[in-house]
């Protein structure tokens, strides 16, 4: 054997080895898609132990109409990596998270408008809300049977009997809003003052309303 044969004997694996690692990357690289976390994405994608009532698919809400043309729940990436970290804590300890409403685009804004013209009830869509930028939910819990905790009133009680700061409440109800508002703060959300059910992802406040039809397929 000559010394260029035995040279390319010693090399040949090299090769077959950098060649073999260059497929690799290539096809992990890929395989690895890389999204902004405020991108809109639906939330049963990422985790499936939620409970829903979207209360905007159906009439049976304060608009005494349907608004939503399907009963899904889409947020920015970055509210939904907080939920679903809220919501493992909360699985913990035997209850999760039962959603009402989620991201909702401006036309349904203002629609809801039309119906109930009252800053009080609906956010003027000149505005917008969270609700329009995909960083609030409406949220409340339920137990290992799926019984939802008593919070007080109802969601969408528009009385101040849904405020945080009503007191003439029982050490049970105070106690369940308690135990929602700690986990949920401490998981990158604000509570609001006047709705029990009501959070806001703290990073999304700044984030640009949108108009963004979800997929109903």
């Amino acid at each position: 054997m000559s010394k260029f044969t035995k040279s390319l004997v010693a090399v040949l694996p090299f090769f077959w080895i950098a060649s073999l690692n260059a497929q690799n990357e290539v096809y992990t690289e890929s395989k690895t898609e890389i999204i902004a976390d405020t991108t809109f994405v639906n939330l049963k994608n990422y985790s499936q132990d939620f409970i829903y009532d979207m209360k905007y698919a159906t009439d049976g809400n304060f608009l005494k109409a349907k608004v939503y043309d399907c009963a899904e729940c889409f947020l920015r990436l970055k509210t939904v990596e907080a939920l679903v970290a809220a919501n493992k804590e909360f699985m913990k300890k035997g209850f999760r998270i039962k959603l009402y409403d989620c991201y909702r685009p401006l036309d349904i804004q203002k629609k809801m408008w039309e119906i109930v013209s009252n800053p009080q009830y609906v956010a003027d869509p000149k505005k917008g809300s969270i609700h329009n930028r995909g960083g609030a939910v409406d949220i409340s819990l339920v137990d290992a049977n799926g019984k939802e905790l008593d919070m007080g009133t109802s969601f969408d009680f528009f009385g101040i009997e849904a405020g945080h700061n009503y007191t003439k409440l029982s050490k049970e109800i105070k106690s369940n809003r308690k135990f929602l508002k700690k986990i949920m703060i401490k998981n990158g959300f604000n509570s609001f003052d006047s709705e029990w059910w009501h959070y806001n992802l703290k990073s999304g406040l700044k984030d640009k309303v949108s108009n963004q039809k979800w997929d109903c397929n």
